[in-house]
């Protein structure tokens, strides 16, 4: 057992209102400079639906992640022979057109207008050529087109439904959608570090961020195509690949991430969680039904004895153990099972986990009412977006987990409905409670700290101490006062 310390995430999908204040505040700070025009570190798509770039999730297109061959996984991408063979061009690599062409807008034309009969227009103009363009596109485009037959029937993920099930999906009285943010999974075996021929791309030792080396970068862009998620983005104004950093500047301060600190629904939580990185290769090799579970089990207890011990000797500081302890990351997705890591079957065990949104319920109209059986919430097995559609999404198609989550979702709801309105009887709550395997407490804990925890609860920041690190290879003094948000100059290309 080698015990290593990742910076995690959980995103509470329920909470999320799609606001896209996150996606501005990570614009703001990170990738308004020219050639990250298209940029979004972070965006929040609309599910069902295509995504950012246009269908990230086809990997028969793409080619991200791994693939489990025999016993082994291996890049999706290519072998080396294959890399070396297409590092001058890579047919796997998305198009400006899976983005869209970032534009600005002539404002002359409204300012310096002649004086005329029509109201003057500010033309659209590429921010690449220059010139006058067809705005077609954009990072989110289909926003709220959750029940389109244009947008949403091209969502990979629904390929695991029925034909009645999509029918049903997008019946007009039925449409349906939800929030889902997205930013770098910075994952545990990261499918872009592998694919890239220069190892620019690599995980900070002490909290496991993947970064990329602006100096090391040479823009072959592998990367772009080796990362499933499509998480790494080219600049063409430096050459160079760029991804979310996690606002490591932020954190070794002691902040949380801009898009965390901004959330307006308060979906975001951060916190350490400890792994055992020898078991990484054989976890990531378990057949796609065994994924999510497998993943549980590379995570480790931090009140567990054996673990402290072991971390200690690896070299994992008592602040960090500490900081894991109070994790509510690891209460969401190991202790109570809710949390889910986005497309598991992509292989490279990603730490941002999710939590699935509570479906809208299925009623009938009985005398101008509501009918729900008896039940305040229905049951999610018949809610309207079918539980095999978050099980493509979460859990590598197997159904169990994303049950099991939503039991528990279910329970709480109920819980809470007793306790304030009184109208729930106390064997449907047991029933709930015992199906979920969960209690009143536990219920209580996950209410607290789903709607009532404060900042410091939802963010643990760990203490980085970069000046140890600092201190081993360099003179601290000629890193005082730094703020990790760019180079002085800009890098130069590598021919």
């Amino acid at each position: 057992m080698k015990v290593r310390a990742q910076t995690s995430m959980v995103f509470h999908l329920d909470k999320c209102i799609g606001c896209h204040t996150c996606s501005i505040a990570c614009k703001n700070i990170w990738t308004d400079r020219p050639g990250c025009d298209y940029m979004w570190w972070n965006n929040v798509e609309t599910k069902p639906g295509t995504g950012y770039p246009t269908l990230w999730e086809d990997q028969e297109k793409y080619r991200g992640g791994w693939e489990l061959r025999g016993e082994r996984v291996r890049l999706r991408l290519h072998g080396r022979a294959k890399g070396l063979a297409n590092i001058f061009y890579n047919p796997f690599l998305p198009s400006l057109d899976e983005y869209y062409e970032p534009w600005s807008y002539r404002y002359d034309d409204l300012t310096n207008a002649p004086p005329g009969k029509d109201q003057p227009v500010a033309r659209p103009v590429s921010m690449i050529t220059g010139g006058e363009t067809k705005i077609e596109a954009g990072p989110n485009w289909d926003d709220d087109l959750g029940g389109s037959g244009i947008y949403a029937a091209g969502d990979v993920n629904l390929a695991a439904l029925t034909e009645g099930e999509r029918q049903q999906l997008f019946s007009l009285e039925r449409l349906v959608f939800f929030h889902l943010p997205r930013i770098c999974n910075h994952c545990l075996n990261p499918g872009c570090a592998a694919a890239c021929p220069t190892g620019a791309i690599y995980k900070r030792g002490e909290d496991g961020i993947v970064l990329v080396s602006q100096e090391k970068c040479r823009a072959w862009r592998m990367c772009v195509s080796g990362c499933p998620y499509k998480k790494v983005y080219y600049n063409w104004g430096t050459g160079k690949s760029e991804k979310c950093i996690l606002c490591y500047p932020r954190q070794e301060t002691g902040q949380a991430p801009a898009c965390f600190h901004s959330c307006v629904g308060r979906i975001r939580y951060l916190g350490i969680l400890l792994y055992d990185a020898d078991r990484i290769r054989e976890m990531a090799a378990r057949p796609d039904h065994e994924l999510v579970e497998a993943q549980l089990r590379l995570i480790l207890d931090p009140s567990n004895r054996e673990v402290l011990a072991k971390a200690r000797e690896d070299g994992v500081h008592e602040a960090i153990l500490e900081a894991a302890r109070r994790s509510p990351v690891y209460r969401f997705v190991k202790e109570w099972r809710l949390a889910l890591p986005l497309h598991p079957g992509f292989r490279t065990l990603p730490m941002l986990f999710y939590v699935p949104p509570l479906l809208p319920v299925v009623a009938t109209v009985e005398r101008d009412k509501y009918d729900l059986d008896g039940d305040p919430f229905g049951d999610p097995a018949t809610g309207r977006l079918p539980i095999r559609y978050f099980a493509a999404l979460l859990a590598a198609g197997n159904e169990e987990p994303v049950k099991a989550a939503y039991r528990k979702l279910l329970a709480v709801r109920l819980h809470r409905r007793s306790e304030t309105v009184g109208d729930v009887a106390p064997e449907v709550l047991e029933r709930a409670l015992a199906t979920a395997g969960s209690c009143m407490g536990e219920a209580e804990d996950i209410y607290r700290l789903t709607t009532l925890a404060g900042f410091r609860e939802r963010h643990v920041v760990p203490p980085f101490m970069r000046e140890m690190a600092i201190e081993a290879a360099a003179d601290p003094q000629k890193r005082k006062g730094e703020t990790g948000t760019g180079f002085s100059r800009p890098p130069k290309r590598g021919w």
